[in-house]
């Protein structure tokens, strides 16, 4: 018999893996390049070269036991010193190694800081739509989430007022997903500064911090001239989490980092649990090679170009065929309004012409589906006739 906790995560499986698996089975029958899959966000490029580069330095002229062997839980010092001077470098902070520890992925990352801040029966605040993820691992360390709704009427940018009204004390975090997954949206500094007033008013009524957490692994990936805000800048309890994932197309190596700024009340005491936590998630410390590779790519990144170009063409086809959808301002997703009430008969439409999409309520937000344009940019090209087809019946 399975833990009682478990219940409520197998009952709701990942409905983008369930997607997943469709179109492996439409692949077997109608061929994989007569199949276009919108589903999963997995990076279709190659790691830049500067990646191979690092891998074959480190596999020639380094030691085997510091390439493979243990190092302290936070990460090799090397390493966590390259990602501060980054951060320096690029926004012009002051931070050491300490202000850094090494993780599994963005999910770890997220993880441990929940674990560091959660105690139960505490809140976490999400906006709406959000990537699920983030209720389930709130869930595990005894919190519960609450979800600010969607503000349609803004291009789903945060709606300050409405974070307002559903704060209370036992608020300890809200998260922030920016560029956004789904929606593509780049939240404005105007919209994170009346986020940052709205929860500073707060921590002064309720007498504690609440943090802001910000989880950015589409960062690097925008298409236009607007530039992802700096949360520390803007709010002094702000914790970044990253992961390469997206920026050098390494989802399945699991490499990332919180960054905590020197501003945190209680700074010393908040990195000592963060670290611990980090080291009970069951990782022990983040993979070891990946971290030294990573320390000699910290400038590369997979070819954004080539994405925009994806996001602007699928854009494109989806419009032309009638549809409406939110304009990829980064990362690489097109939020689409469904035409039907509800959008799992849109889905299902899709699907006759063998197009799979994402639900918009598998990210608490009905009526739209997500597609990924991290593929083959000739998948998007051969999914137009499809779309139209869809298009059609929908619009004469």
């Amino acid at each position: 018999m399975i833990a009682k906790s478990m219940a409520p995560l197998l009952a709701g499986a990942s409905e983008i893996r369930a997607m997943f698996e469709e179109g492996l089975k439409l692949a077997k029958v109608y061929g994989k390049e007569n199949v276009y899959d919108f589903c999963v966000g997995n990076p279709g490029l190659h790691p830049p070269k500067e990646v191979y580069e690092a891998i074959d330095y480190i596999n020639h002229n380094m030691d085997p036991h510091l390439v493979h062997g243990y190092m302290p839980n936070a990460g090799y010092d090397s390493t966590r010193q390259c990602v501060a001077d980054y951060f320096n470098r690029k926004y012009g902070t002051d931070w050491s190694l300490n202000n850094i520890i090494m993780t599994v992925g963005a999910g770890s990352a997220l993880c441990a800081v929940m674990r560091t801040v959660f105690d139960p029966g505490d809140k976490m605040v999400v906006f709406a739509p959000y990537f699920v993820e983030y209720a389930n691992w709130a869930y595990l360390s005894g919190a519960t989430t609450v979800a600010v709704p969607p503000n349609e009427a803004n291009g789903f940018e945060p709606d300050p007022a409405e974070l307002k009204k559903i704060l209370d004390p036992s608020v300890k975090m809200v998260i922030i997903n920016n560029p956004n997954n789904p929606t593509g949206v780049i939240y404005s500094p105007e919209t994170i500064t009346g986020i940052a007033d709205v929860l500073r008013e707060a921590e002064a009524e309720y007498g504690h911090p609440i943090y802001i957490l910000a989880d950015e692994p589409y960062k690097e990936l925008v298409y236009t001239d607007q530039v992802v805000p700096f949360l520390p800048d803007y709010y002094d309890h702000s914790i970044i989490c990253y992961s390469w994932s997206k920026s050098l197309s390494l989802p399945g190596e699991r490499i990332g980092y919180v960054a905590v700024p020197n501003t945190m009340d209680g700074f010393e005491e908040f990195m000592g649990a963060l670290n611990v936590a980090n080291r009970v998630a069951c990782g022990t410390n983040a993979p070891s090679m990946m971290q030294l590779i990573v320390e000699r790519c910290i400038d590369a990144q997979v070819d954004v170009p080539y994405y925009k170009k994806n996001g602007q063409e699928l854009y494109d086809i989806v419009t032309k065929a009638g549809f409406t959808a939110v304009v990829p301002q980064g990362a690489f997703y097109l939020w689409v309004k469904s035409p039907d009430e509800n959008e799992y008969d849109f889905i299902k439409a899709l699907k006759e012409e063998r197009i799979l999409g994402v639900a918009g309520s598998a990210f608490k937000c009905p009526g739209y589906i997500r597609l990924s344009f991290c593929i083959a940019n000739e998948t998007i090209q051969r999914s137009a006739e499809s779309f139209y087809k869809v298009g059609k019946k929908y619009f004469g």
